[in-house]
């Protein structure tokens, strides 16, 4: 649902009549997402780099004025230049860092490659697999994202194109972690169902090794917006494990607080300190957003959220999903097919 519009913008000097009046010209484009409704969120565009749809998804690459390169996918935004440490930070590392020794992470979705990256600052690890449905995405995000290169090259990282349900009931490999770097649950879109009680339940939980821990992205989770799934996912692994922790943190270029959840069958507990430890022992190069402090604040969700995911009984299964705003490509197929 983001649109792209360009227009000519008349300016002119108000000076005095003696005066030349001075009258510019100039053409704007403007990138335009429909995040509800009645609610929109755009921004100015240098260029439009690629445009276009895959198999599975609609993919444009704009380079923007306020967030630098922005990868769009379903006319939503996932992730932007500026920003994008926040996102990738929060979904990796407090899962790592809360595990005792993790050496192998399978990875759901994370075409775009910064998950990988982050993954592989990790001392411990020795092998991630990467499982994308969008071989065009991946190969696109390999060619513009240079920021990800070096964690494509690198020889512990596995890419395998693959629907990740499919991927993971195969294996006979069990894993430390494992990430759920998905896209948002839209109707339409690719990967909703791996959102559900029933692919937790018998596809993800029986491939965590002992002490092991299941995170995924888990959309919006602003005060207003967390309700669209944030709270029913959040009920759904409460179904599955025992110990599950949400939370959030705000990421300017997606205009929310988008939140994240964490889930094991094992206590997820470390002071800050005890964080701050293990990323200097375990990991290469410095966090640009994330420490101790901030996982517990970032964990410690307000008080209106806590009593929405406390009070939350919808449970989401394929018959009973819940979408955040907008479709995704295979909707749109579906109503241009429709007769």
């Amino acid at each position: 649902m983001g649109d792209i519009s360009c227009s000519n913008g008349n300016g002119n000097g108000n000076g005095n009549n003696n005066n030349n009046n001075v009258y510019s010209q100039r053409k704007s484009c403007w990138y335009e997402e429909e995040i509800e409704e009645n609610l929109r969120w755009c921004f100015a565009l240098n260029s439009i780099l690629h445009t276009g749809a895959t198999q599975f998804q609609d993919i444009q690459l704009l380079d923007t004025k306020p967030f630098g390169k922005a990868l769009v996918i379903d006319g939503k935004l996932q992730s932007a230049e500026i920003d994008e440490f926040i996102y990738h930070e929060s979904l990796v590392h407090p899962a790592l860092l809360h595990h005792p020794n993790p050496k192998t992470i399978f990875v759901m979705g994370g075409g775009e490659g910064s998950t990988a990256r982050e993954l592989l600052r990790h001392k411990t690890v020795n092998k991630v697999v990467m499982c994308d449905i969008d071989e065009e995405v991946v190969d696109f995000c390999k060619s513009y994202l240079a920021v990800n290169s070096e964690a494509f090259c690198d020889p512990r990282l596995e890419l395998i194109i693959n629907d990740a349900r499919v991927e993971l009931e195969k294996r006979e490999d069990k894993y430390d972690v494992i990430i759920g770097d998905l896209a948002d649950p839209i109707e339409g879109g690719p990967c909703y169902q791996l959102y559900t009680k029933t692919f937790y339940e018998l596809t993800v939980k029986p491939k965590l090794m002992h002490g092991g821990i299941f995170v995924t992205q888990a959309g919006p989770a602003g005060v207003f917006s967390h309700t669209e799934v944030f709270s029913c996912i959040f009920n759904t692994l409460k179904q599955v494990f025992k110990y599950v922790v949400p939370y959030s943190a705000h990421i300017p270029s997606y205009a929310d607080i988008w939140g994240w959840i964490m889930a094991s069958d094992y206590p997820i507990t470390l002071s800050p300190d005890e964080l701050d430890l293990r990323m200097k022992q375990r990991m290469t190069g410095e966090n640009r957003y994330l420490d101790g402090k901030t996982f517990v604040s970032a964990s410690t969700l307000s008080k209106a959220v806590r009593k929405s995911l406390d009070d939350e009984t919808h449970v989401y299964t394929e018959g009973a999903a819940r979408f955040i705003y907008g479709h995704g490509h295979g909707l749109a197929h579906k109503n241009n097919h429709a007769d």
